[in-house]
Formats: structure tokens, sequence, C-alpha cells
């Protein structure tokens, strides 16, 4: 069969200047390794000198220095890292950069929201902040291995609170921004939050979202949860909407009430983030292993799962990814589209910080006023760092062209994660728009995985679509049912050694982490993607679970959806695996048109995927809809389309932007 990604021809060249002057080859001279190649291989020959090596090259602080890098004796499976070691991320990303003259006034938070309204904190002045909130929250009793909620946009008040909550020793727990109150319960009881930090709202496509009222609904079933702490982000100073108040003050506090599960009262003090402060409180001296942050993702039985990061392996592995593949460093900006709750929040804050650069964060949705509104926030905040989805980009492509007024000299990398690419948007956004100037780091890796397994370096050459190659310390393959590493055809991708952010089990359930990851190649981490490797890269072929057995040959979602964006009236696509008695599956695949697309061109695309990929992958049904269900960081949600195939439950949507738009698919499918 013919991969589609791997056949396009564009490829990405590094000049000899930027080979030259890149973060990872100053790593690699250090130990005297030429290319990156030859670095590759050594990180995974001794991981132990690598990690070290990475600490070392970054200057991440440890307050008490580590005995030794990695400890196996208690298993592949339950790694103890940096083993006793102390520190807190703030050491790294915060407090050495304020308390540095030549650094503090330098600027660590730029936001701007979708009015345009801009903000900047510089490090000392984040470093104020963060001591007001944290004395505040240790003024609730707030402390050392308590879990504390956010539920926020991306302002600036997220990274104040990520901080704050890391230097008192609790544990982060990141939520998604556009999550139902059900699925903000199922995480805040899960985790025993004692707290949640909350905004009031935010603005997206120009209206205003509530987000208190949804988390006072959800956490009147969580009886831990004793504070929230409320951020007048839509400045109206407006009353709250759908609770009750005894009308109390207690020191900036109001007393609220809602019932828990069974009906019971259910009390919590609310705070107004304004009014936190007090004495400070010192930074918590935590041992390499403690609890840094519990990231929750989904599970394929909808029951999501918590992932649990530490403050040193979190700290490690991020700053390695955003130095060595974004080569980003003080003076750069660094900027992804993305949200609080999914990873690359967390990543993005954590990973700029240690390397002393700044962040720019963007509230909103990135087409408001216009389309233009991604490349001018670019020019204006001279963005080094541009993190987009390919979903983003084909939206761009469809509506704009390459030319562009706006000055995008700036940018020096381009950064992807989280689905597929076409060629055509790939090449638009490296060739036609940046001129072949900067490479695109399209990296993959996932929650648990706290960073990537897969990226390419902008000190090599990079195929279009790639993913490069395996990440510096992660020894990763493509293997067969058996176990054995394959080349050159699509296979299981795993990883046979330990790195420091892979998550220290699922929060609460060892069995369940080891049932996700480990039992099905013992030894080897199981990640539940499908990927092939071969001369031109490493490619991502869809989820496990998500790829089809038609007729015992594996097909997935991705070489089918490649064939069909290449037709010049599809916009997206999705295709899933139905059960049939011949084959064992068949393929269903929907297709969304472009804007100026009236025709219905399904029987075109069915003899497109005959022609390229063979009849006996030809789907059975070939179906034009309106829209894919998606998450807000743009993901097609394949799940819920092949529930709404079938009929049948799709379980958790809590993430999906748009689930209306599964009846849509429903309805299209009854209609045919």
């Amino acid at each position: 069969m013919t991969d589609n990604a791997t056949a396009a021809d564009y490829v990405w060249e590094p000049t000899p200047a930027m080979v030259d002057q890149a973060n990872v080859t100053r790593l690699a001279r250090a130990h005297g390794i030429d290319g990156i190649a030859a670095l590759r291989e050594r990180s995974v020959q001794d991981i132990s000198w690598f990690w070290d090596a990475v600490v070392r090259d970054l200057g991440i602080v440890f307050r008490e220095p580590y005995s030794a890098v990695v400890d196996l004796s208690r298993g592949i499976e339950f790694p103890d890292w940096f083993v006793g070691g102390t520190l807190n991320v703030l050491d790294s990303c915060l407090t050495r950069w304020a308390r540095d003259p030549e650094t503090a006034t330098e600027s660590a938070v730029v936001h701007e929201s979708e009015d345009g309204q801009i903000t900047t904190l510089t490090f000392a002045q984040l470093e104020a902040e963060v001591e007001r909130v944290a004395a505040g929250l240790a003024g609730l009793g707030i402390g050392r291995g308590d879990a504390v909620a956010l539920y926020l946009p991306m302002i600036p008040e997220a990274v104040v609170a990520l901080y704050a909550v890391a230097k008192l020793g609790a544990m982060l727990v990141p939520l998604f921004s556009g999550f139902a109150p059900g699925a903000i319960t199922s995480r805040v009881q899960d985790a025993d939050a004692v707290a949640v930090i909350v905004a009031d709202g935010t603005i997206r496509r120009r209206k205003r979202v509530a987000m208190e009222p949804p988390l006072e609904q959800a956490i009147a079933a969580c009886p831990t949860v004793t504070h929230l702490i409320v951020i007048d982000n839509l400045h109206d100073g407006t009353e709250r909407e759908g609770t009750e108040r005894d009308g109390t003050e207690h020191d900036g506090a109001d007393q609220a009430s809602g019932t828990d599960a069974r009906g019971e009262p259910a009390a919590y003090d609310r705070v107004r983030w304004a009014d936190l402060g007090g004495a400070p409180v010192p930074t918590e001296a935590m041992g390499s292993d403690e609890v840094f942050a519990l990231a929750y993702t989904s599970g394929t039985t909808g029951r999501p799962k918590g992932a649990v990061h530490t403050h040193a392996g979190f700290l490690v592995k991020t700053a390695s990814e955003v130095a060595y593949s974004f080569d980003v460093s003080a003076g750069g900006v660094f900027c992804w589209i993305t949200d609080m709750g999914w990873v690359m929040g967390p990543l993005s804050i954590i990973g700029t910080h240690a390397n002393g650069a700044t962040l720019l964060l963007y509230e909103g949705s990135p087409d408001v006023p216009d389309l233009d509104r991604l490349w001018n926030l670019v020019e204006r905040h001279r963005v080094t760092m541009l993190g987009v989805s390919p979903t983003l980009i084909r939206t761009l492509r469809l509506t704009t062209d390459a030319e562009r007024a706006q000055d995008l000299s700036s940018v020096h990398t381009l950064g992807s994660t989280g689905e597929p690419w076409d060629p055509d948007s790939y090449e638009w956004l490296a060739q036609g728009l940046f001129g072949g100037r900067v490479p695109i780091i399209n990296f993959s890796g996932g929650t648990e995985v706290g960073g990537s397994f897969l990226a390419p370096y902008p000190v090599e050459r990079i195929h279009s679509c790639s993913l490069g190659g395996p990440s510096l310390g992660m020894d990763v393959d493509v293997v067969d049912d058996a176990g054995n590493s394959i080349r050159g055809e699509v296979g299981e991708l795993v990883c046979r050694q330990p790195w420091p952010a892979m998550t220290r089990g699922v929060w609460k359930d060892e069995e369940r982490y080891l049932e996700s990851y480990w039992r099905t190649f013992p030894g080897m981490w199981r990640h539940g993607d499908y990927a092939l490797a071969d001369e031109t890269g490493w490619y991502i072929r869809g989820r496990s679970d998500d790829v089809m057995n038609v007729a015992g040959k594996r097909l997935a979602p991705a070489e089918v959806e490649g064939v069909m964006t290449t037709h010049p009236a599809v916009s997206e696509a999705a295709a899933i695996g139905v059960p049939d008695p011949k084959k064992g599956e068949t393929v269903w695949a929907f297709w969304v048109p472009r804007p100026d697309a009236t025709e219905d061109v399904s029987d075109q695309l069915r003899a497109m995927i005959a022609a390229e990929l063979g009849n006996p992958f030809a789907p059975s049904v070939v179906c034009r809809v309106e829209r894919l269900p998606k998450t807000r960081s743009q993901k097609i949600m394949r799940r819920a389309v092949r529930a709404a195939a079938l009929g049948t439950d799709p379980g958790d949507l809590a993430g999906a932007e748009n689930p209306e738009s599964i009846e849509e698919i429903r309805a299209a499918i009854d209609s045919r």
C-alpha cells in the first residue's frame, strides 16, 4: 500500500548556520559527539549518561544533588529518577531568573486576549504574584501533597497558579477549560482535590463563556473541595449565578453551599483571587519523585486516567523538548495555541521558563476577528516558536493565500502535535508561507509521556509530514504482534527503556497502569499508537484501537484519510472500521466539503481509495457531513465518529468542542 505522507516530495534542509547555532549541537559538542544520529544512538545506549548531561547542559537546579540518575531495582515499570535529589520546579523556572538582575526585568509572560488587551509580567513581577498567591493558599490550609485543580483559560493567572501550587508542594490538577460539569466532577473526585481555582469566565468567538457556574455545579458532588478561588477575568463585577450565599464574610471569602452526590449539604469557601495574600512562605524542597501534577486523559473506556508527573521528571523532560527540539533559549518567544487542560499547557509553561524564554499566551479563538489573527499575533509579539495544529492550518489554507502582509521573520521554528498532517497543508505552511526557511517540528507523545516519543530536530533533514525519529533519550521502536522490531510496515509503537517524565502510574489504580502500558509486551511500554518507520522518517498511523483490520490486513485511518484530502472538494476526512461478516471489518469514510464545494464527490472518493490502496480497502460507505466531532485542540474524535455510525454510546465527550456533530453524522447516515 502506498503511504500518502511518505510519498510527498518536500524535504526541509537546515543551513550550516542553523546547525552550528542550535542548542542540540551545543549538547553534542560538549560530549564530543558529531551529529544528531550519533547523539540519538548514544542517548539510549546509556540513559543515565544522557539525562545527567541534559541536567548539566540546561542548568537544572537541584538543592540536594542526586546520587544516581535512575534506579530500576523495582522493575522497568517503576523507575526512580534522580535518586536522593531535592528540588522544586520554581528553582529552575522562576527563581533563578527573577533573582538575577540581568534577567529579572525580562518578560516572562505576555498575554493577549481575544479583544486585543495585552498584559505583560516580567520574571520579577511573576515571582511577586506567585509569592502573594502561595501565601494566600497556605493561609487557607493548603500545603504539601494537597491536590489543587485549575479550571482556567490561557491567562497569566494560570501561570501564577501553577507556580504557586508547586511552591507549596501541592499537586496541580489542570482541567480542560471546555469541560462540562460531569467531566470536572470525575477528575476532581479522583484527585481528592481540596481546592479549585476558576475564572469567572472568558471570551471566545466574541461571546462570554461562563466558567464559574459549571464548576460550582461540578464541585457540589465533590466533598473534599473546601475552597473555590475565583479570578475576576471578565472584569465586570457582576453577581455570579447559581449559588446561594449565607451573607457572611470570611477574610475575603464567602461561604457557598451546594449538595453532594447524595443530596447532602456540601460547603466550601468562595475566595477572591485578588484577596489572596499573607506572610511569605518558603518554597518547598521536593524529592525528585514527589508529585508535581496529575494530568488526566480519557481512557478507551471513557473513564479518565490520572497520569502522575513529578517535579524532577516533568521538568527535565519538558526543558529538553523546548531546548533541543524547538531550539528555544533566553530571548525567545514561545507560543502554542493550546489549553491549560492538555499536557501542552503545563509543558509550554515549564519548558519555556526552564530555558529563560518568554511565554506568549493567547486567550480566545485564533480566527477572531478574522483568519489573519494568528499571523498578526506572530508579528506583534515577535514569536520565535509557533505551535499550531494541522486542522488550523487546513482552515487557514482554504481561505487565505501564502502571500502575507505580516512580517513573520521572527519565527525560527514551527511546532505541531496531536494529529497527522496531509502533505498539501504541511507544504503550504512550510514552503508557501515560510519559503522553506524554518523547520516544522512535528512531535508525538502524550499526557502519560510528559512530552514526546518522536520528534525531528532542527539540525537534520525533515521529510514532509514526518515525525523525524526517536526523541533523544527515548528508546522507541515499531514492533509486530510478537514484539519483533519491524521497518517499512505498520506496527505497534513501544519504548524499551524508561524516561524521566514517564507517568509514575495511573493515580490510585496500579492495575490499570500495568494493563494499559506493560502487559501486551512484557518489559516494553506499549503506547497504543500504530506507527511506521522507513528511510524517510517515522509516522504515526493512528491509535491501535482506531486501526482497522480489513480481510486480515491492517489499515490505518490516516492512509484512507490521506487519499481523500487530496481531492480539491475535501476539507477534512475521517475513516473508521465497522463490523463486516465477510471481511471482519469494512471501511466507512466521512468527509467535510470545502466552502466552495457543492458537488457530492463520494463516489469519486471511493474510486480514488480503491485505486490508491487496493479494491479490498474501498469503503462500503462514503458519506458527506458538514462537521466531524473534535476536541478543542482540533483532534478528530474517531471513537465518537464510530459510535455515531454504529448507533452506540460514544462514551466520555467532555473534551468535545462540538458534540452535536455526532447526531448530525447519524442523520446523514440515515438519509443515505
